[in-house]
Order: C-alpha cells, then structure tokens, then sequence
C-alpha cells in the first residue's frame, strides 16, 4: 500500500485538523507604551516583536514614526485617541480629519494592519471624578461615522479601554456583577453603541492593583496556580481572580441586554519593580501563568473559548506618571533597552523564551556616582539627591525594591547615575555641586542594575528640527528605492 496508504485528500482534511484544533494561543498582544526618555527604534521594536511571536500590538496614540515601522510588517495593531483630545473629537468633522490622517494614510498607503481605534484610555476610571463622562461616547460616534464615510467600517472597530472599575458585584460573586450605579446610564450607552456597531468592549483586569490597595487581599487568588480558597458561585467554582473578574463582567453585560458583546483584554499584567509586590519572580509567576491559563482556549465559566488579550507590557517606561504607585514605570516584560527581564513562554517560538530586542545602541560605558571622598552629612547631599530623583528615576529605590539592598552610598549614587544618563551623560549632569564624578567602573550590584542608557532616537519625517523640502524629497526617495 506504499508509505501513505490514504489518499491525498485524506492527508490534507487530516492536517487542517491539526491546524484547526492544536491548543495554541490564538495571537497574544502586547502595549506598546512610549511614555519614555530615550525611546528605542520602532523598527527595533517591530522587529522584537516579530521575533518573539506577538501577532497583535496596542498603542495609546498614532504616532507617525511607530505606524510606519508597522508597515507591512502583518501585526495587527489597535491605534489610540488620547482622553486630551476626546472633548475635540466631538467635532464630526475633527473626527474626519483624525481618521484620514491616522488610519487611512498609513492603511492604503502603507498597508498597516490596523483593525481598532481605542477612543480614549480609561475615560471613566474613578479618579478622573467624572471629567470624560460626556465626551466619549460622542467622540467614538463620530470616529465610527468617520471610518464609514472613509470606507473603513467593515475593516476597523471603534473600541474604548476600560477601567474594572466600571462594574462591581453587589454580592462578591460574579453573579452579581453589574454596572457602578453612579455611571449606569453612561457604560449602558456606550455598550450599546458598541453593539449595534459590531464592536468589542475592551477591559483592563489587574490583580496586581487589587494587591497593591488592598493588605487582605488573599495574594494566592491573583495567581493562576489553583492555590487559592476557590470561590463557589452558584456551583460555578472560580480559583483565580482574573476569571471571577472578567466573569463580573460578563453577568454585567447579560443582564443590561449585552451578553454577546465580545470581550478583549486591554491590558493584564504584573509590574517587576517599585513595590514589594512588584518583583520579576511574581511578574513571571503570573504571566507565565496566565499564558498557560488561556492556552487552551478554554476561556472562563461564563464566556469559553479563546481569551484576546494584550500583556501589559512590552516595554519599561521611565517617564511615566508614578502617582497610582512607583511600579508604573515596570510593567514591560522587557527593560528600556529591550532585555528580557525573567523567563516567559509565550507559545510563539521555538526558544520558549523571550527574545531580547537586535541591535540596540548604547551611550559610552560610563556612569555617575558620589566621590568616594565626598562625606555623607554634606548639606548639599540631601537638596542634590531631591533635585536628581524629581527630574529622574528613583523609583527603583525604596523597601523591597530592586535596589533596595544599597546603603546610602549606593542609593545617592544611583540617584546620581539616573539624572546623568536620562540627560545623554552630558559633563554638567555629574556635578552635583562638586559631589559626582565619572567612573567606567559598572556600579551595578546583585539585583540593581546601575542603568547605561540607549542612544536618543529623534523620529524620522516628523523629526522636530524638520527637514528642507529638497532633503525630505531625498529620504522619501529613498526610502522608496532600498
């Protein structure tokens, strides 16, 4: 019968099957935040992405550089309006302008895969006190109006990340999920609009904030390692809070009339710094976790089958607000420069592993620390090491932090090397009334990494010093040809 006794069209029907039904995950996401110092490269960024096996990026903007270095490149990519600008987008025509200059460009013209446009970022968290209340279902009116009259509807989803704060349980069980009584009429609204119009209701579930404000919360029910004291709803059994959460919010949608809304996770992820909590043996625990949780596209109780979500995040930012807490700036699975901070599998490669991001480049390897004669009680000590970490990274620094093992050498030190190379390691950023020097000695120790910073990217067509008309014709030229 030979070495294939089945027929041709047996083997075939045999190996779609296998493609169809293997327990992969079905594209995970990553944030792609930019609130950082010195940037690294788009093109870098694409690339590791590509490397790494991330299908589908979200974004907080539009910004030009970032959606070129997208082209082409087949990740599917969520663009962002920032809330600072939803009060404008409830100009129809701003909207217009909006969507012709941020997804149609760069769809037709350099075939970005854009698929959603996020309408602001969280607009109805409570701390905003209600500020964006009646400017976002407007602007994401008229964003939808803007990409049907672009002959982009059917193409790109209009979407709006919000807060878990936006439902909450009159019981403490999934089952009495439903929407905050104070903002009930204005989700209703938004989440019907999002179903008339074929969208997704995009969420952001964190059980690491919930430990973080909360000292009782049981920290066995944030993983997914089935640890916990389950939780019996009915007969429903939840072991891990991402499940309970998300299914909250299903109850939620059922019983406003919404229960076939599909769901994305906008954001989850666990910080690796900042914070006793925050750490990358947690951080590892729990998106590892979590990766498997969704592996098998076995969903939740309430809502099977396959879980899109995007792990926040991809990359540390270090210009990020530290109000909500210092982990703000440790989210990424990666550092600033690009380096994998723990093992994580994501099911994408072949390695098992992270891929660190190619071809970075780096300033000189030097950095900036306290003379090794300067004496701690000089009362410039204090007011330069308050004047370093304001206009730095200090958050490093702190009770069970990565850096939080150094004496008050180390800590001054580090405080110093921080300003000196988010300022590009300029001469007059190591003074600090005569208290710095230089050393080309890496000062970094155990756990602290004494950082060296990446060279300063300045962006391409959009670069700020701008370009005359005869040398941007030059690098459109070019770009066109290589």
């Amino acid at each position: 019968m030979g070495l294939f006794p089945f027929s041709k069209s047996f083997w075939v029907l045999f190996l779609l099957a296998l493609l169809l039904f293997s327990p992969t995950v079905s594209g995970i996401g990553a944030n792609w935040g930019t609130q950082s110092t010195h940037r690294l490269p788009p093109e870098i960024v694409v690339r590791m992405l590509k490397d790494n096996g991330i299908q589908k990026v979200k974004l907080f903007d539009a910004d030009y550089d970032t959606l070129k270095a997208l082209g082409k490149s087949g990740l599917e990519v969520m663009v962002g309006i920032p809330n600072d600008m939803l009060s404008t987008m409830g100009s129809l025509k701003a909207a217009e302008k909006w969507v012709s200059k941020n997804v149609s460009v760069h769809m037709n013209d350099n075939n970005v895969n854009i698929r959603y446009v996020a309408v602001g970022n969280e607009p109805y968290l409570t701390t905003y006190n209600g500020t964006y209340l009646r400017t976002t279902l407007p602007a994401m009116q008229n964003i939808q109006t803007a990409l049907i009259k672009a002959g982009l509807g059917s193409q790109v989803k209009v979407t709006c990340p919000l807060n878990a704060d936006v439902y909450e349980s009159s019981n403490t069980f999934p089952s009495g999920g439903d929407f905050r009584a104070e903002i009930h009429g204005y989700v209703s609204q938004l989440v019907k609009f999002l179903s008339d119009n074929g969208c997704p209701f995009t969420i952001n579930i964190y059980p690491f904030i919930s430990l973080y404000i909360d000292p009782n919360f049981p920290v066995e029910y944030a993983f997914f390692d089935g640890n916990a004291t389950p939780l019996n709803d009915g007969g429903t059994i939840y072991t891990n809070m991402f499940d309970a959460n998300h299914d909250t919010l299903v109850w939620a949608l059922q019983k406003n009339g919404f229960g076939n809304v599909p769901i994305i996770i906008g954001e989850i992820g666990w910080p690796t710094d900042g914070d006793r909590n925050a750490n990358a043996q947690l951080a590892q625990r729990f998106n590892q976790g979590f990766m498997q949780h969704i592996s098998g596209g076995k969903g939740t109780p309430m809502r099977p089958g396959p879980v899109d979500a995007y792990l926040f995040s991809l990359i540390d930012e270090d210009a990020k607000s530290i109000q909500p807490g210092n982990f703000e700036r440790h989210w990424g699975i990666l550092t600033y420069d690009g380096l994998p901070k723990y093992s994580l599998n994501l099911g994408t490669t072949n390695s098992g592993s992270l891929v660190p991001a190619r071809n970075v480049k780096y300033l000189e390897r030097k950095w900036c620390v306290l003379k090794p004669n300067a004496k701690l009680d000089d009362p410039q000590i204090a007011p330069s090491m308050s004047y370093a970490c304001g206009l730095a990274d200090c958050t490093s620094l702190g009770y069970q932090t990565s850096c939080g093992g150094l004496d008050a050498r180390g800590n001054i030190s580090y405080a110093f090397n921080s300003y000196y190379q988010i300022n590009n390691q300029l001469d007059d950023a190591c003074k600090f009334s005569g208290l710095a020097t230089v050393t080309k000695s890496d000062p970094s120790t155990g756990t602290c990494r004494f950082g060296l910073m990446i060279e300063p990217y300045y962006g391409g067509a959009q670069q700020k010093h701008g370009y005359t008309k005869t040398a941007l014709a030059l690098i459109l030229f070019l770009w066109t040809i290589l």
